[in-house]
């Protein structure tokens, strides 16, 4: 049986503490030249796609912009349309809100991306829910959950009425006889969310439709995600979590009439390489503690305390003091504290944590919001990317360097090439398009008419 091939991803970091932008390696977040270096080694190492998230409003925290995290980004298409004129097989994959945006928008920016690139363009579709980001928008608020879900679907089902308005073979363009095109275009969209008709301008684009990327690890985004993404990001700490998360996602596609290779799996992970494992264990731990300094430390603690925790010391112990239960008032606009469905049953996981291990509150800290970290030589972390994809606990991988722009560079080098020898990963791209890329079917021309409950955060 055919060893399995490996997808990567390489996701632009800058907007969380994923980021050491005090490391003095760290370059800008802004300048298009770190966009430019960061796509290029991507695509000089045969990455299937360069990802982009997007933040709506500067983060707060008792009131003052958190400045911890990296902020502060241009738009996101502009970036990817720039890159897409300085890349030839790069897939170009963006982060784009359904809350605040509408489907004719949103279907016109991805078509024209799609035909700018040759084919190369990705939406990883979200939503927003607090009234926070909101305030930055026309409609002053956020919608319930509910709403939000069902505008989510129905927003994607919409698009796809759009990019499937055009055929494909409107456009003649004979010179001999004097015509053009044959009519298309027309649509007409009524739901509980949407009303509008008319023509759509940009004609059908290489891919049809972008390829559909989603983000979480709720019931609703599994469900979402099985009934019509074409990759879903994911975060998992162990083998085996990734494996059980694997076979739930895929086993959820059949009762939509896909197969498992309709979807690829792809959680987001950090790395970090030494000469030897002991010196990678220790620059990785070096890392950690950049990420999470004192400060980033007692912002992280607040997030679940739900109250102002300046004046507690990041290296004793955490506090006795129980959080505060009820809308979170100390932190705006990050998703994260929705995590915390029981706040109090946190804090004393995280007690359980402390003293088992006689960790400070720093230290507590670091062990809980880490992700799924690869550590290693190269040899080891080619090895270990091997495992994940070969024993099904995932496609890919959805790597975040925590330097911008050179991050990605030490693995292009030394963990790709390793890759390639193992014969799991490409050593040339085989096609042109992003759904080529990932193995993906072509997109369908009809709308789909059942997009699953939601749409995750």
């Amino acid at each position: 049986m055919p060893r399995k091939q490996i997808h990567l991803a390489a996701h632009f970091p800058g907007v969380n503490n994923t980021t050491v932008w005090s490391d003095p390696e760290a370059g800008s977040h802004i300048e298009f030249d770190s966009f430019l270096h960061f796509a290029r080694t991507a695509e000089w190492a045969r990455f299937d796609f360069l990802f982009l998230a997007e933040g709506l409003r500067l983060r707060e925290q008792n009131g003052l912009i958190y400045d911890l995290d990296v902020v502060g980004r241009p738009d996101t298409f502009t970036i990817l349309a720039a890159l897409a004129a300085v890349t030839d097989r790069l897939g170009l994959a963006g982060t784009i809100n359904s809350t605040f945006n509408e489907p004719y928008e949103v279907a016109r920016q991805f078509a024209s991306l799609d035909h700018l690139s040759a084919g190369r363009a990705a939406w990883n579709v979200v939503t927003s829910w607090d009234e926070f980001t909101g305030e930055n928008f026309r409609r002053g608020g956020f919608l319930p959950q509910e709403k939000r879900y069902l505008r989510a679907k129905e927003f994607l089902a919409a698009t796809w009425e759009l990019f499937d308005s055009w055929r494909g073979d409107e456009i003649v363009a004979d010179k001999e006889t004097g015509e053009f095109w044959r009519p298309g275009g027309d649509f007409a969209i009524r739901s509980d969310q949407f009303d509008i008709h008319g023509r759509f301008p940009v004609p059908r684009s290489p891919q049809g439709r972008p390829v559909i990327l989603q983000a979480g690890d709720s019931e609703e985004g599994r469900e979402f995600a099985a009934s019509g993404a074409d990759a879903i990001f994911t975060r998992h700490g162990t083998l085996e979590a990734g494996q059980a998360f694997y076979a739930d996602v895929k086993g959820r596609l059949a009762k939509y009439g896909r197969s498992p290779d309709d979807l690829k799996i792809m959680p987001a992970a950090t790395f970090v390489l030494g000469d030897t494992e002991a010196e990678a264990q220790e620059k990785a731990r070096h890392v950690r503690y950049q990420q999470v300094s004192p400060a980033t430390a007692i912002k992280f603690l607040e997030q679940l305390w739900n109250r102002d925790l300046s004046d507690h010391d990041p290296d004793g112990p955490l506090p006795t003091v129980d959080p505060v239960v009820g809308e979170n008032t100390i932190s705006r606009g990050r998703a994260s504290v929705r995590m915390y469905r029981d706040p109090i049953a946190t804090a004393n996981e995280w007690r359980e944590l402390a003293e088992a291990k006689h960790l400070s509150t720093r230290e507590v800290i670091i062990e809980v919001t880490g992700r799924q970290n690869f550590i290693g030589t190269p040899g080891r972390i080619a090895e270990l990317l091997d495992e994940f994809v070969q024993a099904d606990a995932s496609d890919g991988f959805v790597l975040v360097p925590h330097i911008t722009p050179g991050g990605l560079d030490e693995f292009a080098d030394t963990v790709v090439p390793l890759l390639q020898e193992r014969g799991v990963f490409r050593t040339e791209y085989e096609g042109t398009t992003l759904r080529e890329h990932l193995g993906l079917k072509p997109a369908p021309t009809t709308a789909a008419t059942d997009l699953g409950t939601a749409v995750a955060e």
